[in-house]
């Protein structure tokens, strides 16, 4: 039994403490004042009723669990003998210290057990739920004489759950014994033990979030596949640890050691600065490996998202000066993050600028380098709304920019005089990358014998870029005006593709298909006709069009400049040419014939429209 009573001296709190556990007691003689005396006693029989060293039980017990009003009056009476201990003589003031001393280590052996036993009720994750930093730590939850936690819990009724009411009370147990022994000059050894505790959970927290603490060397020898893992981890972590593990450590620390400012902020600093130094550090060190490749842009812009959209309340959290390297390190990440953006989005452009010109598709159809570019930028606009202007607002676009002798730029015309026009912003970055790829498109079309086949291929290539601007959050980022000049574009493109590829066949037909003609110029019009309509037919159905609405907007423009005019003809004038033998040697086609062969134009080589 005797070693069951001693147990409590072996706990890693009694080793923290700075002063030596006190000898036998002996029994004090009361102070000479009636009113003194009367609470120098009141605070002496319950001081050694729990003092560990006399009574087995209280060494067994813990007192804040066994009876909390007791708890409450033990507290009360701590205070008042501290208060006592101004007035007394020299011999009195010694067996005060004495019972202080008993007081100090029955305080700090009981805020030890309250936040191990209660360690569950405590986890950030608990505490960020039932309370906020702004309703917690204010004047409303002190302690008055007549007050007590369970008190409080009557007084907000069903209000809380069973686990939010435990949670309450060991807070308010810690927070009126951290005022006690900070208010006696036990500050140290209580911080001591709230540090130890906490700052574990605090590592154990980020730790099962996945988080390591990753060196720069380490990082540059991981793979990229290893490190995107690691990076999807974090962006999993980092909510998590800001809105849940460090806020609910603060609003702890606020609340347990609301007296003292300086107390609660040098606690939550030991305890945080660590997890967080480590947590807000792999960005920085991500952004800095070498190399990075325009796909590794999207990883980069999710760390910036999750960063940014956190700052307000990192910045809350950690509002302390002592914590103001934290807030310095997420702002070295989110540049650091910004400048990778910037190197990878210059990489991109200059991965199409360096693109060879004379790499084209031979029957003009959609161009590799246009679905990649643009699968790239549809999936760089869905972050316009996450990231904020300033992130583009010093990176001007280059002046005096080229512009394509096929393509107008993205510019409004009050902005086309200005050879150094850079709007800071997302979307003009977004306009910029796509007017070089067009401008590239436009140099790879100049390299085609064929003039149609150029006209065709950009034609492909620019709806191309159009259906992925319509069909995803550029159409938002570049805006009904930059849409409705470039569907313009394609218009022109086609009426110049027509004059190219079926000019020769619709001016072989007379502009007055129902004038008088004779029978040898009959013949030599339809022999003329056919002439270019093979020809055209040949040639233009060895090649793409790769979308089935823009195949019908060719074939259908194609079959109303061509078959009316030729079905006047036909009709008017067949019967001039002469026998049935010269009919089919004149005549191979009918308006149905002709009809027929403009709908089928690109059919084996069309796909469906995304």
């Amino acid at each position: 039994m005797r070693s069951l009573c001693n147990q409590p001296r072996t706990l890693s709190f009694s080793t923290i403490s700075g002063h030596s556990p006190p000898g036998p007691p002996s029994v004090p003689s009361p102070p000479p004042s009636s009113a003194a005396a009367s609470c120098f006693e009141e605070a002496q029989a319950l001081i050694l009723k729990w003092d560990s060293a006399t009574s087995s039980y209280a060494a067994v017990t813990s007192l804040f669990h066994h009876d909390k009003t007791e708890a409450h009056h033990y507290i009360r009476r701590v205070n008042q003998l501290h208060q006592l201990m101004h007035s007394l003589d020299s011999h009195t003031l010694v067996q005060a210290q004495n019972l202080m001393q008993m007081a100090m280590k029955r305080l700090q052996k009981e805020f030890y057990q309250i936040l191990s036993m209660y360690r569950a009720h405590l986890d950030p994750e608990s505490v960020s739920v039932r309370s906020s930093r702004t309703s917690i730590s204010t004047s409303d939850c002190d302690e008055t004489d007549d007050g007590s936690p369970e008190h409080d819990i009557q007084e907000a009724g069903h209000s809380i759950s069973e686990a939010e009411s435990v949670s309450f009370v060991a807070m308010e147990s810690l927070r009126s014994i951290a005022e006690c022994m900070i208010s006696c000059g036990y500050a140290k050894e209580c911080l001591s033990v709230y540090v130890s505790i906490r700052k574990s959970i605090i590592s154990e927290g980020v730790y099962r979030l996945n988080v390591d603490k990753l060196s720069s060397s380490k990082i540059h020898k991981m793979d990229w596949e290893a490190l995107e893992l690691k990076i999807k981890s974090w962006l999993e972590a980092v909510n998590i640890s800001v809105r849940t593990l460090f806020n609910g450590e603060r609003i702890l620390s606020d609340h347990v050691f609301g007296a003292s400012q300086s107390i609660r902020e040098s606690c939550f600093a030991e305890i945080s600065c660590d997890g967080a130094t480590c947590l807000f550090r792999l960005p920085e060190l991500v952004a800095k490996t070498k190399k990075p490749s325009p796909v590794k842009i999207f990883r980069m812009l999710d760390m910036y998202s999750a960063l940014s959209a956190l700052g307000p309340e990192i910045e809350s959290i950690f509002s302390f000066d002592s914590t103001s390297a934290i807030r310095s390190q997420v702002l070295t990440s989110l540049v650091r993050l910004s400048e990778s953006v910037r190197t990878m989005l210059l990489e991109f452009e200059s991965t199409i600028k360096k693109h060879s010109s004379r790499s084209s598709v031979s029957d003009g159809g959609v161009h590799p380098l246009t679905t990649q570019a643009m699968s790239y930028l549809s999936l760089l606009a869905d972050y316009d709304n996450t990231l904020p202007p300033h992130m583009f607002a010093d990176w001007p676009l280059p002046p005096n920019s080229p512009s394509p002798s096929l393509l107008e730029t993205s510019r409004d015309s009050s902005e086309s005089d200005n050879s150094s026009w850079a709007p800071p912003s997302f979307s003009a970055r977004i306009a910029w990358l796509i007017l070089v790829l067009l401008c590239k498109l436009d140099s790879k079309a100049a390299h085609y014998k064929d003039a149609s086949l150029g006209y065709l291929f950009l034609a492909n290539n620019v709806h191309h870029v159009m259906d992925r601007v319509c069909n995803s959050n550029l159409q938002v980022v570049l805006g009904c005006e930059w849409i409705q000049k470039h569907e313009a574009k394609i218009k022109w493109f086609l009426k110049n593709y027509e004059k190219a590829a079926w000019g020769d066949v619709i001016s072989s037909l007379p502009e007055n298909p129902k004038a008088a003609v004779s029978p040898v110029e009959a013949k030599q019009i339809f022999e003329k006709f056919n002439f270019y309509f093979e020809k055209a037919y040949r040639k233009q159905n060895s090649f793409v069009v790769a979308d089935q609405t823009l195949k019908d907007e060719i074939t259908g423009s194609i079959a109303r400049k061509l078959v009316p005019v030729y079905r006047e003809f036909y009709d008017t004038h067949k019967i001039l040419v002469g026998s049935w033998r010269e009919m089919r040697e004149y005549v191979r086609f009918t308006p149905e014939d002709v009809a027929s062969y403009a709908s089928n134009l690109f059919f084996a080589r069309t796909t469906s429209s995304s």
